[in-house]
């Protein structure tokens, strides 16, 4: 089973268009694409457009399911921290039309293997809080902004803000499920490894240093006390570029990174029956 790999695209038709070449191409059975779809400065009318997901990801995978037909592959989707989840709706609108699985907080099945999708990070310095969580507990690092402030698209229950974690939501997405050939698209990487490095080398507010990993400590510790197949991660563009680091493993689990900088795609393409032999591609 061959599967493609892309997050972070940020709205970007280019990118967009060299995705959907390469899966005419290669005819991959699934498509997993980890969240921030939509360009940065969404409420920005001039620099993103409030139609793009019908105009340019609807159109591009109508377009490809007309072309390849049975060969149309399993595409799983999430969104990302810079996706306002005001556009949620349209996500599950073509959900429905059979377009892509939209699996936020979701478990499908697929074959011999179950995917998990879940998009919310632990608390950043950016202000639209939308797809943010306390991660273990509600402190908050030094430069971050608690997902209770900022801004949100969307209503919202303060209680459940407050008192949501990304830990307690892992925990009852999986309850007792096998995880033994699980597949999780995340936005956020696992903290302290090579995939959620950020350039805050010697940084610091009011003398206090600022910590150079920014993951999420939830999901690291769901990785080595679960043992999923595999999961997948962006969020943090320049990790790569730091450390050299796209694919790691946390125990049995191998954990792949799909971010990168600039304006080439990057795709990672796997085989959840031989993880590790996943190749990272710049297109």
């Amino acid at each position: 089973m061959e599967c493609f790999f892309v997050t972070d695209l940020h709205g970007a038709s280019e990118k967009y268009k060299k995705l959907f070449r390469q899966i005419e191409k290669d005819k991959p059975q699934v498509v997993f694409i980890g969240g921030d779809l939509l360009a940065h400065g969404f409420f920005n009318k001039d620099s993103a457009s409030a139609d793009f997901i019908t105009d340019v990801l609807t159109q591009g995978c109508r377009k490809l399911k007309s072309q390849l037909g049975s060969a149309y592959p399993h595409i799983f989707i999430i969104m990302g921290n810079d996706d306002p989840k005001s556009e949620e709706p349209l996500l599950l609108k073509y959900d429905e039309e059979g377009l892509w699985h939209y699996c936020n907080e979701r478990k499908i099945e697929l074959d011999a293997f179950t995917v998990f999708g879940y998009c919310y990070v632990p608390p950043s310095p950016f202000l639209l809080k939308d797809w943010e969580r306390f991660d273990i507990s509600r402190f908050v690092d030094i430069g971050c902004v608690p997902p209770t402030e900022g801004y949100h698209s969307t209503k919202f229950s303060l209680t459940e803000v407050e008192n949501a974690t990304i830990a307690e939501d892992l925990a009852n997405l999986t309850q007792d499920c096998d995880l033994s050939k699980s597949v999780f698209l995340f936005h956020a990487p696992p903290y302290d490894t090579g995939l959620d490095r950020a350039a805050l080398d010697g940084k610091s507010i009011d003398y206090a240093p600022l910590d150079v990993h920014v993951g999420s400590i939830a999901i690291r510790r769901f990785i080595e006390e679960k043992q999923p197949l595999i999961t997948l991660h962006g969020h943090v563009h320049e990790s790569f570029q730091l450390t050299g680091i796209w694919k790691q493993n946390l125990g049995r689990t191998t954990c792949l990174s799909a971010v990168g900088l600039g304006k080439p795609l990057i795709l990672i393409k796997f085989n959840p029956e031989n993880p590790s032999a996943a190749q990272r591609l710049s297109i």
